[in-house]
């Protein structure tokens, strides 16, 4: 039996909305050409598959059979497809990320260099944003999603995942280096001059919290702008400053600062993923997303 497989197709559109006009909508087609498929596709597999009624078709017997094996066939066809449309948009997409100083040097940045050599295809645009401004691209469309660090503080439609975990320590120059050999509290840092990010990053807003539990007052010195700066400065013996393990581990090899114990501990912080669940991510960022949460 040599049936055109258009007919087959139609037919799985008629029986799946049970009507001949909403299939005609569908297919981009009309109602007397359905009909006219239809009756030729019964004719070829010399079969009854419609029992017209006034408010559109009911499958016989030998429809639904039909169905069931032509419904399973569009699965896969579907399925198919989507799967060489993912190729496509994994060959020739877009992703447009914001994300914050700290999330971009200590977790962003590798994933960048693993999914780039994967699909050097992809085009990547990064916007670097304090963890506020890098939310409200997400809010305002701006960008795909965000990976800054925490904390984080959101509403309405945007979601948080965390991808890494990471420790903050204190550090100085060289020329702190006697105050390594004991822990030092937190009410002795008021002592010697304390260095951090600004007022409008949520970095000061954690240590702000991080000293008022402790029943002492956050007070910098010397506000700068990003983190990279205060490595900067502590290395120029202006301070001592709390800084992301991970963004110490070169100058410390070197031996170019030194770590400073704390009597009290500091909280974790984490590496979260920011997006807005009612838009959906195209096949290019969402395949980003994955090896990051899978990193």
């Amino acid at each position: 039996m040599n049936v055109n497989f258009e007919y087959y197709r139609i037919f799985y559109y008629v029986a799946k909305y049970r009507n001949f006009t909403k299939a005609a909508r569908v297919l981009g087609n009309s109602q007397p050409n359905i009909t006219r498929a239809m009756n030729c596709l019964e004719q070829q597999v010399h079969a009854t598959l419609f029992i017209r009624t006034n408010r559109g078709v009911q499958l016989t017997s030998e429809g639904e059979e039909l169905y069931n094996y032509v419904s399973a066939a569009m699965a896969q066809i579907f399925a198919a497809e989507e799967a060489l449309s993912e190729n496509d948009g994994l060959l020739h997409g877009n992703i447009v990320i914001g994300t914050s100083e700290t999330a971009l040097n200590i977790f962003l940045v590798d994933q960048l260099k693993s999914f780039h050599q994967s699909y050097p295809g992809i085009r990547l645009k990064i916007y670097n944003y304090s963890t506020p401004q890098a939310l409200e691209t997400v809010r305002s469309g701006k960008v795909d999603f965000a990976v800054v660090s925490t904390p984080v503080e959101t509403a309405g439609p945007l979601k948080v995942t965390s991808l890494a975990s990471f420790q903050d320590i204190l550090v100085g120059g060289r020329t702190f280096e006697h105050l390594t050999s004991r822990a030092v509290s937190l009410s002795e840092l008021k002592e010697y001059s304390l260095m951090g990010l600004g007022r409008e990053t949520m970095t000061y807003k954690f240590y702000n919290r991080f000293f008022m539990t402790h029943g002492q007052e956050f007070a910098p010195d010397i506000e700068v702008a990003t983190t990279d700066q205060i490595l900067l400065m502590v290395k120029s013996e202006l301070g001592l400053a709390f800084v992301p393990e991970p963004m110490t581990r070169e100058s410390l090899k070197k031996k170019e600062i030194v770590t400073i114990q704390l009597q009290e501990e500091i909280p974790i912080r984490e590496i979260c993923l920011v997006y807005d669940y009612q838009h959906p991510l195209n096949s290019a960022a969402r395949q980003f997303v994955t090896m990051c949460k899978n990193c």
